[in-house]
């Protein structure tokens, strides 16, 4: 997959092109099913695929008392993006003058000049522009005269509850601990990502080793708690990842979340990752992605060190239960 960070990188004669616009953030079922169609609609068109996105979600310039927390980070973006086969993801920084651009400056400088746009692939609610006056409408008036069309995509949603597969019921579910049903929701496990620094090395004192990760780390951190998991130790570092093809190692693990209450002198949460079988492993700098599978139990302080440790190997044991 190409990476562009600006209209003006797209090289003169791509395209043309079948254009899905939006946050996608989490790259969840539902995003994944619009680009699935953007697939099938380039084939039958001889054209690229290309994902227009954004750096940040725009409320953190429009409204950032408003702004949720991201599901995923940039990196983990570009990643998941690369993973479902798509030719190009332009990624625009949003910022006070990308706010600024009018609907119709978008549509004809991005989708049409530079990527040559055949169809645009957007939801219902989709607004954009300077001061979301772009929306559905606009973008059907202008293609009748630019000569794309335009495809209304209908939302993913439950079967018993009808609720829309989103972002926010990603949130709404991690910040549970549901890592299960957030699973469910982006079709496969959610994940941070960052790289592995030094601790205050407790976990080897109990007998526990654990790989911490970066306070800088990508991804929504799911409620405190001991889950079941995997942590892929990424190599070469990831940097900015264009393709998804980066060689990766796979291991089982007991995952900490919080601010370890048995000793109270943790300031911050922190995601720690105990390896199962692996006492020797030599992870830090490394930037490596830790994969939630299920929830154990929630964090609790214990009454001393061997109440901890007890816990700790039966912790070990079902997570070792869970993962087969």
């Amino acid at each position: 997959m190409i990476v562009f960070r600006d209209p003006a990188e797209v090289p003169a004669g791509f395209g043309p092109s079948v254009v899905a616009i939006g946050k996608f953030d989490g790259v969840h079922a539902g995003h994944r099913g619009v680009l699935a169609r953007a697939r099938v609609d380039a084939a039958d068109r001889a054209a690229k695929v290309v994902a227009v996105t954004f750096d940040r979600n725009p409320l953190a310039v429009l409204r950032p008392e408003l702004c949720p927390e991201d599901v995923i980070g940039i990196n983990q973006k570009l990643q998941l993006l690369a993973q479902t086969g798509i030719d190009a993801t332009l990624m625009l920084r949003f910022d006070e003058r990308m706010a600024a651009v009018p609907a119709e400056d978008f549509v004809q400088s991005v989708l049409v000049d530079a990527l040559h746009v055949q169809t645009v692939m957007v939801g219902r609610d989709f607004r954009f522009g300077r001061g979301g006056a772009g929306n559905l409408e606009l973008l059907q008036r202008m293609g009748e005269r630019l000569g794309y069309r335009v495809d209304l995509i209908d939302d993913v949603r439950a079967i018993t509850t009808a609720r829309r597969v989103s972002s926010t019921w990603i949130r709404e579910a991690l910040a549970d601990g549901d890592v299960q049903t957030a699973a469910k929701l982006l079709g496969r496990p959610h994940a941070v990502w960052g790289e592995v620094v030094h601790g205050l090395k407790r976990g080897r004192e109990l007998g526990f080793p654990t790989a911490n990760l970066s306070p800088r780390m990508e991804g929504f951190v799911p409620a405190d708690g001991v889950y079941a998991g995997w942590l892929i130790d990424q190599a070469p570092r990831m940097g900015r990842p264009t393709s998804g093809m980066s060689r990766s190692t796979r291991y089982p693990a007991a995952i900490s979340v919080g601010t370890n209450p048995t000793f109270d002198d943790v300031p911050q949460r922190v995601v720690e990752a105990h390896v199962l079988d692996e006492t020797d492993l030599d992870l830090y700098g490394h930037d490596v992605q830790i994969e939630f599978t299920h929830r154990v139990r929630g964090m609790v302080a214990f009454d001393g060190v061997d109440a901890l440790t007890a816990q700790m190997a039966d912790d070990v044991r079902r997570v070792r239960d869970l993962l087969g």
